[in-house]
């Protein structure tokens, strides 16, 4: 686990751009690794397991509300997304929808007028998540609907365009699902010494 003596030095080195983007994480001044990875299956099989980008100002938001003065994310939300997009950097909350082609339809797309809740469970051994109870999507659509990836979100409405987008993911290969399907979405974060 990280000492949090240094919780000053971490958001400094994020401020400074002193971290660099890996296949496990974003690695902060060579000394901490912080990652996540989205878990999803389909009707309870074919689990597939993606790592997530964690967007510049998502970085500087959990450093914030964490070691600085700003107050706590009350909830967060998972969403789906379907255009053929790959999350960048510069990925935010403001420009998700637009950037990933959030799925907003509820006749081509998913059941509910809002993102499902992302439920964490307790933090252990350097991670915290909603696998215990992963976010439930019920799918409604004419004939498929194809999904290429999914965010974290403070905003709960689909399609809003406020609050911070802590993470995003472009599925390794694309979910293309049938009418009343039941598509699982599970997010864990983790931070760990390097």
């Amino acid at each position: 686990m990280i000492d949090k003596k240094h919780h000053g030095d971490f958001r400094k080195f994020i401020a400074d751009g002193d971290y660099k983007e890996t296949d496990g994480g974003i690695l902060i001044h060579n000394s901490a690794m912080i990652g996540g990875k989205y878990y999803h299956t389909v009707n309870g099989e074919d689990l597939r397991v993606d790592c997530n980008l964690l967007p510049a100002a998502g970085i500087i938001d959990i450093l914030d509300v964490y070691f600085g003065a700003d107050s706590k994310q009350t909830a967060f939300y998972l969403s789906l997304y379907s255009g053929n997009a790959t999350p960048d950097s510069t990925w935010t909350a403001a420009n998700y929808v637009a950037n990933a082609t959030e799925n907003t339809s509820t006749s081509e797309g998913y059941s509910g007028a809002n993102r499902p809740t992302w439920t964490a469970g307790v933090a252990a051994a350097g991670k915290i998540g909603n696998l215990a109870s992963r976010a439930s999507y019920t799918i409604v659509a004419t004939t498929t609907v194809t999904f290429y990836g999914a965010g974290l979100h403070t905003a709960q409405a689909r399609g809003a365009v406020t609050g911070v987008l802590p993470s995003s993911t472009r599925f390794a290969a694309a979910r293309t699902l049938n009418n009343t399907d039941t598509f699982e979405l599970g997010y864990e974060i983790e931070l760990t010494d390097s």
